[in-house]
This record gives structure tokens, C-alpha cells and sequence, in this order.
């Protein structure tokens, strides 16, 4: 197949009649003068915060051999000036005391060389030219952008702790426990909007370790009030606990204070302070002896181990502080996370304020860097030109007495109503793993009772009202209790297959869950459906209506769908929805595989879908299966409607920027090729649009008749013009109703587009298809067929709790996951 080569689309036409505030603060200038670029090359080799520091000094000691101009400097090797040097390369010297133990271990030297060597010139027209749609995004006007990030970051830089585009104060900070606090943090960058370069300004929360004494911190770890409760030997599990967790960590002395020094953490001691021996003067003493006698200090705790800062040399815990301002990179536990959570959590009011906030912490105005390149920002958040789009129709069963609802602020409930389609349930069984005497079976069987009651009521057919019940350790074999229920369904169905395992778990945690899936869909073949014990004990009709959607979808049934005319597009011709999505491992799991995963709608309704898997090379963006995948799911259309599409409208998720054009050509083409492979003049037309969600941009409403009752902008809210691209066809869509905090609107980039879409069709059949995600009653953030590759994708990584084939795991061979053939056509991953 020749290769062809794609242009990423232009915007049709485009309207806006109401107006909204977004986090968006407009250049209103830009250098008139050319940047000059400058490599930078900092030895010793050492982390940005300390390049940053001695960048700076530099800097400071040498504006007569800079000509008086104050640079501005990424923390690693490019550096930008307003005009150009005396000099085209030259090396400076620059002594930074006390620096060993700033953010590394390596012992340094204290004096750095720099060498600058010039790079370039950027013309700011370039990006003049791109702003206003008449010139592409040339290597110059990237060039352009990424100065104008470094210029407005220089400033906060030296002053707050930093990463990337974040910058970070203490103030208003709240506990996290155990040494841990979290600090409301700013982002800004640049971005280049219709005729204008904006600066995108929004709230980020990170979590710092608390600045203090050691002993304080390690006593808040331990779980204790202050360090006056420790008046012991620390067990070997509350060592392992306080070294994992103190490890790395900057510290200073002080029981020195015209000399304090500053370290970091190796390990702690096994042998406490009182117990560690050193040689002085030819005499053996311990180190509790030694600092009474040196240094007059008498230890309050000398039964604790000591932290080792170098080798060889041990302080006592209590005469440590912690440096202030560390990032905390490990995971935060449950606890910490909900914490976290509900204090970057900010409604939108409360946000808008705190960004305005964020914005006087950086000062544009006075602020010297941006007045030495001649720009200027301005103090007002931008007002924009925004839509609502009209409330689509969702249809259910005929015999409803309610067949149709029109949602009211992207919410609806089931009462009255019934599913489009209500799956038969003659085979099945429940799986507690809980005891008798924690869950007795008649607490179970009242849970089931009014569970399979709303199941009736909402259309779905259980003609076995009576499954039997089983009991299992959760510590115990998984697979073996799931294999045991499985049986016991078929024994009590004469024979029938089962169709479904309830699972009642006894918490939230993910071992048992992920163990739970793994087995049920790779190995036994079964459909499963978790609840929480919790829920079981007095049964609430709305989770039953949950759980209830849940189960119809995964026994192929289907809940509900729009009427012809809201999905005009998939009605006209057969049509098949596409979703994809790679689901990276969390952090800390670098090692695990990749997974990628594509869903399809399998009707002409777009009301069931079907999802494919494949394991990922690591690090790759490109879903390299892509066209076997898309093989599986045209197939599956063909073989559940008899029909074959002839359009498709893929969805793309989560691609950055940089790669958009690298991603349609090489996944565009392999869905043409998938389709050639079945036929070889099988050519429907595609569409290919991605869709993302981290994004820092936000929507305030003006008027209080545009707002929902969260406060956020109605569902529907899309915005298509001033803060979008200079001339691509890209869009926001806010499509949720607001529940708590800031609503995150979804940005959608049509990068191809064979199907003729204007920006009124596209956006409309998104916001339409966003009221019939299976899974609840409520209209959601994303169109179904990317949640859906999204759970598929996050079933998988399950899976890998299991996954031994390392070569894949690391890139080299690419390998299906092996769900079982009867739960492939099914929604097994809601």
C-alpha cells in the first residue's frame, strides 16, 4: 500500500453567543525584537534546583562580561537573551559553598563551570505569522513559545520551588499525616491561540515532607504524638518503615549552629546511638558519649538509631532538621490520597479567586525579565465566546412508562423506566469473602432479594431467584473459590453454563479485585460483578440500579439509546465507533507492561460495544497492533448486525501535542489497511479525532442562568473559538454536570476527517453520545467509545499482577491478552 501522507484539519465555521471567563491571560505584548539562543553546559553534571542556583550566582557576579543583560534559563542547557552577548562562547567559573548536600549525594567540588556557546536567533515574526493563521508551526515558532515559557518562569523560579511549569508556596498548606503536608501549587505556560499568545494559569497541589526537627518527623511517622513518646528501641518494622520513608532525604545539623552543614540521608543505623562506637584519640567511645563530651549535648534519645549521611559518618536523629521545601515523590497511601484530593478540590469560585491569587504571586507586571523582553500580560482572565448545545433525547423500552427522558443539567434517574434490551439470568451464583459469622447468608439473600427486584423492575429477566451462596477466605486461593461458585451455579442450573459470579468483597482493596478479574476473564470465562459489603448490609435502590446496569451490559444486554435524529450521523449509514486508548503503569511501576486498548459499538445504535487488547512496546505512543485490533472489531460489527460500516469515527485518546501528526499517520494508515485486509476495495471513509482531558483549562460562567448548581458552566458548554488553535478545527466540550470542585471541560482535535463533519455536527454527536455511557444515569466527561477503551485498558494492567512474558514487558514482542472467547463480544470491562 503506498504511503500517504496527511494534513491535520482546518476549522469549518463557527458561532458563540454566550460569553464565559477562562483561566486564560492574554499577551498583550510580545518581543519586538529577536531572541537570542544559548547552549548551556553546567560541570559537574548535577539536578536542575542546583543548576538553577548556580545559573543565578553566575548571573549575578558577571553582568558587566553579559552587557548588563539578565538571561533567563531552563534549569539545564538553553538559555534566551532579549539581545545578543558580547561574546559568541565563553567559559565562567562560579564557587557555590556548602553545596554538597543542596540535592545530591556525590561529594562536589564548590566550583562550577560554565560554558555558553550561542545557538541561534528566533524571529518573532514567525510566530506573528502563525498566531494569525497565514504560516504553519515551523521549528523557529516552537522555538518562539518555548522562550516565552522559560521567560515568564525565570522569576518565580528563584524564588518558589519548582517543576516544569508548577511552581509552589507553603502557604495554606494542610497535613497529610505522617510528615507529610500538601502545598497549593500554580501552573502557567503558553499557549498560541486565535491571533493572541495567552497564558494558561491554573491551581496544582503536590505533596512536600514538613520542614523540622527529624525526631518530629519520625515520630509522626511512627503514628505518635510527639517525640515524647518514643522511649524505646524501634521494632524492625517500625525501622523498615522510618529508613523507607526518610531515605534520600536533605537535612541539616544542629547542634552546631555557627556551622550547620547540610546532608542527605543514606539509610539509618541497625545499632542505636548508644550502642555505635567511635575511635577518638586512640579511645573507643559511643556516640552518645561523644557528642555529651564534644559538644556538651546530652541525647534525649539515645536508644534510636542514627541516620548514615556519609560513609562512616552518623548524626543522632534528634540533632537533624529537615531542609524545607522537598517534593514527596512516593505514592501517597489511601488516607493521603483522599486528603490530597479534597484539598486540590476547589469549587469555582473559590478557583477563580485562588488563580487571581496565583496570579499576583507572579507578578507579571513588575516583573524584570518580562520587561527586559518587552512583554506584557495582562491581570484579567479572558472572556470568550461560548455555546450551549440543546439536551439530547435518550430512549428506553417501549413498555416503559417513561420511554423517553430529556435530562435536566445532564442528570436523569430509571424510575419509570426500563432498559432498551434486559439480559436473561438463568444461571448464577453469589461468592462471599467474608465468613458466615461477619456476613450471614440471610444478610445475603435480603441483598439479593431487592437486588434482583430493581433488576426486574428495569427490564432485566432473572429467572433464577435463589443463587446459591458461597463463602471464601480473601487471603486464600482466588481462583480455586471462583471455580467452586462457578460449579455450584451450573449444579443448581442443571447443567446450564453460568452467566454471571457476584462477588461480595470485604474492602476496598485492589489485590482481591484485580485477582478476582484476572481469573474470571482469563481463565474461567465468567462475567463478575463486584460489591462492597458495606452496600449489602442495607441495601440502597440506587446502587442496586448501579450494580443492575453494570450486569445487563455484561450479559449483553442494552441499557438504553438516543433517538434517530440525535445520532444522525451513525443513522444515515452503518457506522462503527472507535475508542483507543494505551493505559501506562502508575508510577513506581515502570517495569509492568503497557497495554493498549480499542472499543468498538457493534449496532447501529452505538449501544453495545466490544473491546480488543494488546500488550505495548514501553514508551510508545503509537498502538502498534492497531490494525489487527480494528480487524477484530469490524468483524465483530459484521458478525453481531450483518451489516459492514461504511464510516468510522475514531477516537483517539491522551496523545500529546508534539506527536499529533506522527500518531494519524501512522494509525490512520493502519486503519486503512485493516479495512483493505478484508476486503481489498473495503474503504470506509474514517474521521480521526483525539480527544484529551489533561489539559489546565478551565470554564467560569458569567451569568448565573449559564451555571448548574455546582457552580460550574452548564453541560453542553462548548467553546470553539479565542482560546483554540490559530486555525486548526479543534474544540472544548464541556459535557458533564458538575459534581464537586472545578469541572475539567474535554478537548477534542479533528486531525482527519473523510466524513464531511462540520464543528455543529461533531460536537453535537460527542455532547449526544456523552447520555449514553452504560454504566450510570448521568451524562459523562467523555464519549463512551474512549471510557470504555479506558476501562478495557485498566482491566488489563489486572491482569499483569500475573504477567511473566518479560520480553514483552519490555518492549520486544507484541502479545494479545488472553481474555476468554465467550466474554469478547460482551461489556465484561464495565
Amino acid at each position: 500500500m503506498e504511503k500517504e501522507t496527511f494534513q491535520i484539519m482546518k476549522r469549518p465555521i463557527e458561532r458563540g453567543p454566550i460569553k464565559v471567563r477562562t483561566n486564560f491571560f492574554e499577551v498583550t505584548k510580545l518581543p519586538k525584537t529577536k531572541i537570542t539562543h544559548y547552549d548551556v553546559k553546567i560541570s559537574p553534571e548535577v539536578p536542575r534546583r542546583l543548576n538553577r542556583e548556580v545559573f543565578n550566582r553566575f548571573s549575578e557576579e558577571n553582568q558587566e562580561a553579559l552587557g548588563g543583560v539578565k538571561p533567563v534559563f531552563n534549569g539545564r542547557a538553553d538559555m534566551f537573551t532579549h539581545k545578543q552577548l558580547p561574546f559568541e562562547s565563553k567559559s565562567f567559573e562560579v564557587k557555590i559553598e556548602q553545596v554538597n548536600a543542596l540535592v545530591t549525594k556525590k561529594r562536589l567540588p564548590e566550583i562550577f563551570k560554565i560554558a555558553i556557546r550561542k545557538i541561534g536567533v528566533i524571529d518573532i515574526e514567525d510566530l506573528f505569522q502563525f498566531l494569525h493563521g497565514k504560516g504553519n508551526l515551523t521549528n523557529n515558532c516552537q522555538m518562539a513559545i518555548y522562550a516565552v515559557n522559560i521567560i515568564i518562569s525565570q522569576e518565580i523560579s528563584a524564588n518558589h520551588p519548582t517543576l516544569l511549569y508548577n511552581f509552589y508556596t507553603p502557604q495554606g498548606a494542610t497535613s497529610l499525616h505522617e510528615g507529610i503536608e500538601a502545598w497549593q501549587g500554580d501552573h502557567q505556560s503558553a499557549h498560541p491561540t486565535r491571533g493572541k499568545m495567552m497564558i494558561n494559569i491554573d491551581l496544582h497541589a503536590a505533596a512536600f515532607y514538613e520542614g523540622g526537627p527529624l525526631i518530629q518527623m519520625v515520630a509522626k511517622i511512627l503514628g505518635l504524638r510527639s517525640p515524647n513518646n518514643l522511649r524505646r528501641r524501634l521494632s524492625d518494622m517500625e525501622h523498615q518503615k522510618v529508613e523507607k520513608r526518610i531515605k534520600n532525604l536533605r537535612i541539616s545539623d544542629n547542634h552546631r549552629p555557627e556551622n550547620k552543614q547540610k546532608f542527605m540521608i543514606e539509610k539509618l543505623t541497625q545499632n542505636s546511638a548508644s550502642d555505635i562506637m567511635l575511635e577518638v584519640i586512640g579511645n573507643k567511645i559511643d556516640l552518645k558519649t561523644y557528642f555529651q563530651n564534644i559538644y556538651n549535648i546530652r541525647l534525649l534519645y539515645p536508644f534510636l538509631p542514627c541516620v548514615v549521611v556519609r560513609k562512616n559518618i552518623y548524626l543522632p536523629i534528634e540533632v537533624c532538621d529537615v531542609i524545607p521545601e522537598q517534593r514527596y515523590w512516593r505514592k501517597l497511601d489511601c488516607n493521603q490520597t483522599n486528603k490530597m484530593t479534597k484539598f486540590a478540590r476547589q469549587n469555582p469560585t473559590i478557583r477563580a479567586n485562588r488563580i487571581q491569587t496565583g496570579l499576583n504571586i507572579l507578578n507579571y507586571r513588575d516583573n524584570r525579565y518580562l520587561k527586559q523582553f518587552g512583554m506584557e500580560v495582562s491581570s484579567d482572565m479572558t472572556v470568550v465566546n461560548a455555546r450551549i448545545l440543546p439536551t439530547p433525547t435518550i430512549q428506553y423500552h417501549q413498555s416503559s412508562r417513561k420511554s423517553h427522558v430529556r435530562p435536566n443539567g445532564g442528570l436523569w434517574n430509571l424510575r419509570d423506566k426500563k432498559v432498551i434490551n434486559g439480559a436473561i439470568l438463568s444461571s448464577w451464583s453469589i461468592l462471599a469473602f467474608l465468613s458466615y459469622k461477619d456476613l450471614p447468608d440471610q444478610a445475603i439473600k435480603l441483598f439479593i432479594r431487592e437486588l434482583i427486584t430493581t433488576c426486574q423492575d428495569t427490564g432485566m429477566n432473572i429467572s433464577e431467584r435463589d443463587p446459591p451462596i458461597c463463602h471464601a477466605n480473601p487471603i486464600g486461593n482466588t481462583g480455586e473459590s471462583l471455580k467452586k461458585a462457578w460449579l455450584k451455579a451450573r449444579e443448581k442450573a442443571w447443567g446450564v453454563k453460568p452467566q454471571l459470579i457476584l462477588c461480595i468483597l470485604p474492602n476496598t482493596g485492589s489485590n482481591l479485585y484485580a485477582e478476582i478479574k484476572r481469573v474470571s476473564d482469563t481463565i474461567i470465562g465468567v462475567a463478575t460483578q463486584c460489591v462492597q459489603s458495606t452496600h449489602t448490609k442495607k441495601p440502597v435502590k440506587q446502587y442496586c440500579v448501579n450494580i443492575c446496569l453494570k450486569m445487563n451490559v455484561k450479559l449483553g444486554g442494552e441499557n438504553s439509546f438516543l433517538i434517530p435524529e440525535h445520532i444522525q450521523f451513525l443513522a444515515d449509514e452503518p457506522t462503527i465507533l472507535m475508542g483507543a486508548d494505551i493505559n501506562y503503569p502508575s508510577s513506581g511501576y515502570n517495569e509492568s507492561p503497557y497495554y493498549a486498548a480499542l472499543c468498538g459499538s457493534v449496532n447501529v445504535k452505538a449501544s453495545h460495544y466490544a473491546a480488543s487488547i494488546s500488550v505495548q512496546p514501553i514508551f510508545s505512543e503509537i498502538i502498534v497492533d492497531l490494525a489487527n485490533m480494528v480487524k477484530e472489531l469490524l468483524k465483530t460489527f459484521y458478525q453481531t448486525c450483518g451489516l459492514k460500516p461504511k464510516k468510522i469515527l475514531f477516537y483517539r485518546n491522551d496523545v500529546s501535542k508534539i506527536q499529533f501528526k506522527y500518531v494519524l499517520e501512522r494509525e490512520l494508515t493502519a486503519i486503512k489497511e485493516a479495512c483493505q485486509s478484508l476486503e481489498a476495495d473495503y474503504k470506509p471513509t474514517i474521521t480521526f479525532v483525539v480527544v484529551q482531558k489533561r489539559h489546565r483549562t478551565r470554564f467560569f460562567p458569567i451569568e448565573r442562568k449559564n451555571a448548574d448548581r455546582s457552580g460550574n458552566c452548564l453541560p453542553g458548554t462548548v467553546v470553539e473559538m479565542d482560546i483554540t488553535h490559530p486555525f486548526e478545527f479543534d474544540f472544548y466540550l464541556l459535557s458533564h454536570a458538575g459534581l464537586q470542585g472545578t469541572s475539567r471541560p474535554t478537548y477534542y482535535q479533528v486531525l482527519y476527517d473523510e466524513n464531511g463533519f462540520d464543528a455543529n455536527k461533531l460536537q453535537t454527536l460527542s455532547y449526544n453520545l456523552c447520555h449514553i455511557y452504560a454504566r450510570c444515569t448521568r451524562a459523562v466527561s467523555l464519549v463512551p467509545p474512549v471510557y470504555y477503551a479506558h476501562l478495557a485498558g485498566k482491566r488489563a494492567r489486572l491482569y499483569s499482577f500475573h504477567y511473566t512474558d518479560t520480553e514483552s514487558s519490555e518492549g520486544g514482542k507484541n502479545v494479545a491478552v488472553a481474555v476468554r472467547e465467550e466474554l469478547r463480544k460482551v461489556m465484561y470491562f464495565i
